[in-house]
């Protein structure tokens, strides 16, 4: 029988799928309804998503929403370039459970 992968290889995969928490105004507000907004890799799904931010921050996630925001074309120097595009996930935690992302993980 083949042996099954090691579980610091999932661990190392949670800490890849969840860039940054996106701290901006509307995300501060969204606080205040059990949710938190995270930066993601483009890749990521819902269930990855949910199972890395219970697996590092210890917290029961009872929804997820992902959104990509498409990168602007802008001009430097008279040169059109394009920025990235990027994820978002914003994480619903069960009630009376809350992460502090001023700490880190």
């Amino acid at each position: 029988m083949a042996k099954k992968p090691a579980k610091t290889a999932v661990d190392n995969r949670h800490y890849d799928v969840v860039l940054a928490p996106h701290i901006t105004e509307k995300s501060t507000l969204l606080s205040e309804h059990n949710a938190v907004v995270f930066k993601v890799a483009n890749d990521a799904t819902k269930p990855e998503i949910k199972a890395a931010v219970e697996a590092l921050f210890n917290v029961t996630v009872t929804g997820v929403n992902t959104m990509i925001t498409k990168g602007k074309t802008k001009r430097w120097k008279g040169e059109a370039y394009k920025r990235t595009d990027a994820k978002k996930a914003v994480v619903t935690l069960a009630e009376g459970q809350s992460i502090d992302i001023t700490t880190g993980i």
